[in-house]
């Protein structure tokens, strides 16, 4: 099998000793050959120890940043972000390390972009429903009237704006001025998605189910919820002054 790949997907980690290994493993095992690249922020619990040892397997495929200290997930996918335009890869993914993102929903996303006209896709758990299991009713009413909210504020026509499961074609990322992302938190996933729309680039839908982690703790707070709920209003009043880049190319669905 070719260990080369036009896909990357970062992984940002803090404390996922108990799934590091089998995401890695289930991503490694896909049809498509994907490359990982693990955005490793200092875990106490020996995650990047772990990530190192599989390193020894899968040298070609497998790459880590490692930071000093938890700096917050939007800077995690913006360092991942750089990194990966930095060695030309055409497909850039953001994935969770907890199987809340089904690996095998990977191929379907890469073929929203790369085979159905799709700038960025989205693994989204609102466009056919509500796909979400194992929630607490409480958190999925929150997401999803979280979403709504969001699409309200902003008028972008996604159905899933705070989803973290994604593929951007190369170009996206190149026209965003990614040092202007102001979000860290969960909001740095509408920030995005709002800018990527901004700029002119098709996003599509693809619908996945979201599992909540069954191993580990989740990183959700209602501190990360209130940037988003503040941070919309803020993104939606700074977007009337400001010019965003316009994508050059056109996509052609082949």
């Amino acid at each position: 099998m070719s260990t080369t790949s036009d896909s990357i997907v970062i992984i940002p980690t803090y404390n996922e000793r108990e799934n590091i290994e089998k995401i890695i493993r289930a991503v490694f095992g896909l049809e498509k050959t994907f490359h990982i690249l693990i955005v490793e922020d200092g875990s106490p619990d020996g995650t990047a120890d772990i990530v190192k040892q599989l390193q020894t397997e899968f040298p070609d495929r497998l790459f880590m940043l490692q930071r000093k200290g938890k700096l917050g997930l939007g800077t995690a996918y913006i360092a991942g972000f750089k990194w990966a335009l930095a060695h030309d890869y055409e497909y850039i993914f953001e994935m969770d390390a907890d199987f809340s993102h089904n690996p095998d929903d990977l191929p379907r996303l890469y073929k929203a972009c790369a085979e159905e006209g799709g700038d960025v896709a989205i693994g989204s758990r609102y466009v056919s429903g509500v796909n979400v299991v194992n929630w607490p009713m409480s958190r999925v009413l929150m997401s999803y009237f979280a979403s709504k909210y969001v699409r309200m504020i902003t008028q972008v026509p996604i159905h899933d704006t705070t989803a973290g499961f994604k593929c951007y074609r190369r170009e996206v990322l190149e026209t965003i001025d990614l040092d202007q992302i102001r979000f860290k938190g969960y909001a740095f996933q509408i920030e995005m998605k709002f800018t990527a729309y901004k700029c002119g680039f098709n996003i599509k839908e693809v619908p996945v189910i979201f599992i909540n982690r069954e191993l580990g703790t989740s990183k959700m707070n209602s501190s990360i919820f209130g940037e988003a709920v503040f941070g919309v209003i803020r993104l939606k009043l700074n977007s009337l002054f400001h010019n965003y880049p316009q994508k050059k190319y056109e996509t052609v669905a082949h």
